[in-house]
């Protein structure tokens, strides 16, 4: 989907899925939007088909709720 730069070997990658193509890549970080955006425009007339894999993107709403402490007992 995308070039990968010297500098993103060593980065995160997040696996991207789409079933109507049934394909998964793992995509560096920093370009998934813009993957993701430019395969659905390219394959799928916009529609929002691929995405970031389900359990992936619970996994980062969970840190990410837990790092703003949303996700702590008042009591």
């Amino acid at each position: 989907m995308t070039n990968t730069s010297e500098s993103d070997e060593g980065g995160p990658r997040v696996p991207v899925v789409c079933q109507d193509c049934e394909t998964t890549t793992r995509i560096p970080l920093p370009d998934v939007a813009d993957a993701i955006e430019r395969h659905n425009a390219q394959l799928h007339d916009g529609d929002d088909v691929a995405k970031v894999d389900p359990a992936i993107a619970d996994r980062i709403a969970d840190l990410a709720a837990s790092d703003l402490g949303l996700l702590e007992d008042d009591g």
